[in-house]
């Protein structure tokens, strides 16, 4: 098959032609080949107007785990699960040992215990793993589970506990797999395909990048770049099998990738990343049906952003998404309980090709893995929302994925 342009396998645009980009790893293994980026347009220059909020106590100063996501077939990347340590008062990380015997753990996600840390392996052959986490540093690589897939791209554990949750970039499709008592996981009890609608412009066929559960725990979103859209699914947590009960179409070639809840649970934002937009959405958690509304600006200029993730802090206050293609942090102010956002600033990510935000657990800390500079950049976020920089970047093999644990 032949490899798209697009760094998650995405359609070839129209012309004037889009830049190749190597960012994800295409489904039939291998990171897709490099390109020069089409240059960014000057940041938008609206001035912050949003309130300050109260600023918080000062948190006694500790040291906390960071674990880090990379690929391990590709050159310079790392060989395994990285581990660190971050300050929780300055930001600063130091450098711990690699969990081996994992393999392109490109997405992490912690067991609500805090005593297990899942990664899938982004490959032809998808695939989850389960490791074991002890309190003292050390690790138990549990095993893996074939997903069904390939490339898988993305996981969440359901808020129970109970079930592991995959997206199939390559093959297009969602699994669930059971957690036992001791983290371990079972054989996958479903695999669903997005078999429609038709793939949006440019798109060979579906291509799920984002799996994650509703605020409310009763429902499942996936996220779809291929078919530009969004299905709802209800989890039967006793047999571990989804059932759709809604979808959200997406402008057609906007490329949805990620999304990220207000606490609230009635607003969710959208990170849609072919048309360089961020859309807020409704959603209803009686019926979980999501209703996107217009995209908005991401605030880069001309150019194309290439926008991967949003996050939102823990008070709701503040959105921030990463641009790939400028290689800068947009900020937003939350506004009307979640239903609205104003764009207030960008600031340079101070790395390349930032795929994945992170916030610490107390959302003082906003942590970006920059995977081509191979580099975690840290900022302190303000009570106004503002991004600081705190340090030099810290050096991670083709970071991907930064997971700071509480």
């Amino acid at each position: 098959m032949k490899p798209s342009p697009h760094p998650s396998s995405g359609p070839e645009r129209p012309a004037p032609a889009l830049p190749a980009l190597p960012g994800r790893r295409g489904f039939l293994g291998g990171l897709l080949a490099t390109a020069a980026l089409a240059a960014a347009g000057p940041a938008l220059a609206t001035p912050a107007r949003a309130a300050a909020r109260p600023a918080p106590a000062p948190a006694p100063r500790a040291t906390r785990p960071l674990l880090l996501g990379t690929y391990t077939s590709e050159a310079g990347g790392g060989t395994g699960i990285g581990t660190a340590a971050y300050d929780t008062a300055t930001g600063a990380i130091t450098p711990g040992p690699v969990i081996t015997g994992v393999d392109n753990p490109s997405y992490l996600a912690l067991h609500p215990s805090g005593s297990t840390v899942y990664a899938v392996a982004e490959q032809e052959a998808g695939a989850v793993t389960a490791v074991r986490l002890a309190p003292d540093g050390a690790y138990e690589v549990l095993g893996s589970r074939p997903t069904g897939g390939s490339g898988t791209t993305h996981l969440s554990v359901h808020p129970s506990g109970r079930w592991l949750l995959s997206a199939n970039y390559g093959s297009g499709g969602v699994a669930v797999h059971p957690i036992a008592e001791d983290g371990a996981l079972g054989e996958r009890t479903d695999l669903v395909t997005h078999s429609s609608p038709p793939p949006g412009p440019g798109q060979g066929g579906p291509h799920a990048h984002q799996i994650v559960t509703a605020p409310d725990g009763g429902h499942v979103l996936a996220v779809d770049l291929g078919t530009d859209t969004v299905y709802t699914y209800a989890l039967d947590e006793s047999a571990g099998t989804l059932t759709e009960v809604s979808r959200a179409a997406l402008a057609p070639g906007s490329g949805p990738r990620h999304l990220a809840f207000h606490p609230g649970g009635r607003s969710a934002y959208l990170a849609c990343e072919l048309d360089n937009t961020l859309v807020v959405c409704a959603y209803d958690p009686a019926t979980g049906a999501l209703t996107p509304g217009p995209g908005q600006s991401t605030g880069t200029g001309s150019g194309t952003s290439y926008p991967a993730q949003p996050v939102v802090t823990g008070d709701g206050a503040y959105v921030y998404l990463a641009n790939r293609g400028p290689n800068s942090l947009t900020r937003y102010a939350v506004e009307d309980d979640g239903a609205a956002l104003r764009l207030l600033d960008t600031v340079p990510v101070g790395g390349d090709w930032p795929r994945q935000l992170a916030l610490s657990p107390d959302s003082s800390l906003l942590f970006a893995a920059n995977q081509r500079s191979s580099t975690v950049t840290v900022f302190r976020v303000g009570p106004d929302g503002s991004l600081t920089v705190v340090g030099d970047p810290f050096p991670a093999p083709v970071a991907v994925c930064v997971l700071p644990l509480p």
